[in-house]
């Protein structure tokens, strides 16, 4: 792998343990959800040591519940489209009450994936 390309699986491979921490699973959990044989594929995808195919990109962004343009690049879409809505709504919010609000949505969702993993009982 060329220093370029292996920059990028790197990058790649840490929103991932990113993603998977913040779900509070471990690469074996992760492995088992996108049908990996050992949590060693994990290991190294997240280590930028193993391109990962589009389609585990795909699952894996699934299982974590990310969108796969943010595991591929780091852009956060739904912050910039959230922000310009605010930005819309009420010209009286500075960027301080706009991170507040978005601060607040991130628990929020952070408070449904928790949710859905105490009623969720399936996996692949």
């Amino acid at each position: 792998m060329e220093n370029n390309e292996r920059q990028k699986y790197l990058a790649i491979g840490k929103r991932i343990k990113e993603a998977r921490e913040s779900e509070g699973w471990t690469q074996g959990q992760l492995a088992d959800k996108v049908g990996y044989q050992s949590p060693t594929a994990i290991s190294l995808i997240e280590a930028g040591e193993r391109k990962v195919k589009i389609s585990d990109l795909e699952l894996i962004a699934k299982e974590l519940h990310q969108d796969i343009n943010y595991l591929l690049t780091g852009n956060q879409q739904q912050a910039t489209s959230i922000r310009t809505a605010l930005r819309a709504t009420d010209k009286n919010l500075d960027k301080d009450d706009m991170d507040k609000i978005e601060t607040f949505i991130e628990f929020v969702k952070s408070q449904k994936k928790q949710q859905d993993g105490r009623g969720s009982t399936s996996s692949k």
